[in-house]
């Protein structure tokens, strides 16, 4: 199912914008493989640790996050990507108000 027009082109950076103080989150699409998943998060905003039953990538498409995997820390920007592995503790902090694609395959 998707939630976003199917065969049509838009920009994922302008599907979404920033709130004050807040995070936003539009599903692109979803079905029983995973799901994709816009996010926007103003600066400071986060989601603590947890865990998800599926891999998961990240796709920072506008600002600068620290993602801690594991208890190990990563700072990705614009462009940046990174895996979040299955049943691996994971947590996000925004350093600058970001956006990212969130794609979620479930095993």
């Amino acid at each position: 199912m998707a939630t976003f027009d199917i065969s049509k082109i838009f920009s994922m950076d302008g599907s979404i914008e920033y709130t004050s103080g807040g995070v936003i989150s539009k599903q692109v699409i979803k079905n029983k493989a995973g799901n994709v998943t816009l996010f926007s998060f103003d600066k400071g905003q986060g989601l603590t640790e947890h865990s998800a039953s599926y891999d998961a990538l990240v796709q920072v498409i506008d600002g600068e996050v620290e993602i801690k995997i594991d208890g190990n820390p990563f700072h990705l920007k614009q462009g940046d990507s990174i895996i979040m592995p299955a049943n691996i503790p994971h947590a996000l902090h925004a350093t600058e108000s970001f956006k990212m694609i969130l794609t979620m395959i479930k095993g």
